[in-house]
């Protein structure tokens, strides 16, 4: 399908683990369709793996269409010319993650000139991007690509399955850069119902975590997933196409919040590449859920590599929380997102 004289292209990657094994695919609306495996990748490489790949297969003016802001954003912030005044290193002077991949995708689409990006948002109502997911996924499944026109007749599940991380021994995170993304909570970010608030806070999370994958390849979102914030955060690595590990701090975490707020939880519960239970017990009283909470905050902090807050400048409970993780990983791992 064509927008115009632009040629719609879908893309989409997958990994199960990060790193891990992983898939990617592209399909045109009616038309073509590929996908590929890897053995030993990651989720950002295999978002730009199928872009490099519909470019590299489809001649003529492109409309990219990506879940991924890691992707997207790259483009639509020109993040490529920093990259390459640079020698190929970012604004912090560390390398650029993928570049392998990124130099060849940038080079043929600035050489083309008739290449656009649109983010369209993932896991949601679109159909053409719930195919592509499939084809990654099952390339995963299958350990082998494919390629065809039209419906593919063989199509995987809607998401591989997290990797569940049992709290029995202790509780382990998977490794990689970590970061753990926390701030204000519903009352400071207009309620407990979605918002204009929500809407910019999670805008702003999968921007920064997007930047953060072309410095970390191996990025991983640690969230604690209370109401507000945290629950934002993943969401955000969603838009951004990087992986996230929900920590909750005991058993039946969302136990006492409403049925909209449950349904909420368990949705993005069940997008993680894992879910590591802090403390197995159920908690009694407040006071013994509060005391949980606080250790799995402090928990989180050491095996985190660097931190997100998100905060109004003014609540006291955030300020405490970007003051406790400043002490932990030092100021300069520590971002703040002001709202």
């Amino acid at each position: 399908m064509s927008a115009g004289s632009h040629t719609t292209v879908y893309t989409d990657g997958a990994c199960s683990g990060n790193p891990g094994p992983g898939g990617w695919a592209w399909a045109i609306p009616d038309g073509a369709f590929a996908s590929g495996y890897e053995s030993h990748t990651t989720n950002q490489r295999m978002e730009v793996r199928a872009v490099l790949s519909a470019v590299q297969a489809n001649d003529g003016a492109l409309d990219i269409v990506s879940d991924s802001t890691y992707v997207v954003n790259c483009f639509r912030d020109s993040w490529y010319v920093g990259w390459r005044k640079r020698g190929w290193l970012n604004s912090q002077k560390k390398p650029v993650a993928n570049r392998d991949l990124w130099e060849p995708l940038i080079d043929l689409v600035l050489a083309r000139g008739n290449v656009t990006f649109r983010w369209v948002k993932g896991h949601g109502d679109d159909p053409m991007n719930d195919l592509v997911d499939r084809l990654a996924v099952q390339a995963i499944l299958d350990k082998a690509g494919q390629a065809g026109a039209g419906r593919p007749a063989h199509l995987g599940p809607a998401d591989v399955l997290p990797a569940k991380t049992s709290s029995n021994g202790g509780p382990r995170l998977p490794e990689g850069h970590r970061v753990v993304v926390t701030g204000l909570r519903p009352p400071q970010l207009g309620g407990y119902d979605r918002n204009l608030t929500w809407d910019a806070v999670r805008a702003k999370l999968a921007d920064a975590l997007a930047y953060l994958a072309t410095e970390h390849d191996d990025i991983v979102v640690l969230t604690g997933m209370s109401l507000g914030t945290e629950q934002l955060a993943a969401e955000a690595a969603v838009d951004a196409g990087v992986p996230y590990v929900v920590a909750p701090a005991h058993r039946e975490y969302d136990a006492v919040w409403s049925r909209e707020s449950r349904e909420r939880y368990r949705d993005l519960v069940g997008k993680a590449l894992a879910v590591v239970t802090f403390d197995d017990r159920k908690p009694t009283s407040k006071q013994q859920a509060g005391g949980m909470i606080g250790r799995r905050d402090a928990w989180l902090a050491r095996n985190a590599s660097s931190a997100i807050v998100v905060h109004d400048g003014e609540d006291e409970h955030t300020e405490k929380k970007l003051a406790a993780l400043v002490v932990q990983l030092g100021e300069e791992n520590v971002l703040r997102l002001t709202v």
